[in-house]
């Protein structure tokens, strides 16, 4: 289904030098997809943006998503028919640092995005990626779905809630589906998805990246907060739901035009001691310690219901966190291995495709 909807597609990601970006990037690239990209430059060193070569595969424009004459320049030039809105500021210890560039990157990027979609007849299909931390958290044991309460306690997470709000307020007022095929052809839906790791992440104050880094360097992990329970992730599970929902979305605009989260199953959700302990005994040795100090605030439980992607997209996760971690921690070792990482990256997306009947490179 895959390789059918998306090949010889033009394809916009923005964020495409970031660590899900990247991922995505490589994959549509795979699936035969005309991409172009638009972001900032890869920000750490090193990057998946780099380690893949993509600027030779993908047609590339540095750029800020607040700059709106210049987002609105390239989607005039290039006139892409599918869009995935991925350029966030995504850290929150980032957002208490500096706040309003949280808010303007991810509030007025979607608006600009969105703006600049509305002026361009070739647009279709856009998706705007969020986090399962736009949810009014209330620290409660079941997860939330997407008809729960928007908000956010820091800034990152209510910037994050303020993407959603503009993204339902884009499809009420321009894109309603009501309206498609009379007043416009565009589809919109948000995608939600819970914390992911995977094999190339460098980012500072992210778990994972910090347990390689100090695994790496045979030094101990330090971990702040260990009792926070997240949705863990592979970073190939949300994008290839993003894949599937805009498949679903070129066959039938209008009931898909809605928000949706992608996690995991239920044993994905555990907390940042266990997770480190799982990551430590596939690395083959190391030791962690727990930070003390005073921490700003985080939420402590986060939980997502998929009952309705389940329901209505037929979604499923395809690996428990054991695999998740595994998949995860392979890809750098093979890095600092110094193996083809192409190759690997390429490996595993086609092990994720496998689980299903949506395959993309079986045959490559």
């Amino acid at each position: 289904m895959y390789l059918n909807k998306f090949k010889n597609k033009k394809i916009l990601i923005t964020g495409h030098t970031g660590f899900k970006g990247s991922w995505l990037a490589l994959w549509l690239q795979k699936l035969g997809a005309e991409v172009v990209g638009y972001a900032l430059e890869p920000e750490t060193k090193p990057n998946l943006f780099e380690v893949l070569n993509l600027e030779t595969k993908v047609t590339n424009y540095f750029g800020d998503i607040r700059d709106f004459e210049k987002l609105e320049t390239v989607i005039q030039k290039e006139k892409p028919e599918i869009i995935f809105h991925l350029a966030a500021q995504a850290l929150v210890r980032e957002s208490y640092k500096n706040p309003r560039k949280t808010f303007e990157v991810n509030t007025m990027g979607t608006v600009n995005l969105l703006e600049a979609c509305r002026n361009c007849d070739s647009v279709k299909t856009i998706i705007n990626v969020t986090t399962d931390k736009c949810y009014e958290n209330k620290e409660w044991v079941y997860g939330y779905r997407e008809s729960d309460a928007l908000g956010g306690y820091d800034p990152y997470s209510a910037s994050k809630a303020n993407s959603e709000i503009i993204t339902a307020s884009y499809r009420n007022s321009f894109f309603n589906p009501q309206d498609y095929g009379n007043k416009h052809h565009v589809a919109l839906a948000s995608a939600r998805a819970g914390n992911v790791i995977g094999g190339g992440d460098w980012s500072e104050d992210r778990l994972v990246p910090d347990c390689i880094k100090s695994l790496s360097q045979k030094q101990s992990i330090l971990i702040r907060n260990p009792l926070a329970t997240r949705p863990w992730q592979h970073v190939l599970e949300p994008l290839r739901g993003y894949l599937w929902l805009a498949a679903k979305m070129m066959d039938d605009p209008i009931s898909y035009s809605q928000a949706w989260n992608f996690g995991p199953n239920d044993d994905g959700q555990i907390n940042v001691e266990i997770l480190v302990q799982k990551i430590i005994k596939n690395w083959g040795a190391g030791d962690y310690q727990i930070d003390k100090s005073i921490q700003p605030h985080e939420a402590h439980l986060l939980k997502l219901d998929l009952s309705k992607s389940k329901a209505l997209l037929k979604y499923q996760p395809c690996l428990d966190i054991n695999q998740c971690i595994a998949l995860t921690v392979d890809w750098y070792k093979h890095y600092y291995d110094n193996c083809d990482m192409q190759r690997i990256c390429l490996e595993q997306i086609k092990k994720i495709s496998s689980y299903d009947n949506i395959s993309a490179i079986a045959s490559s």
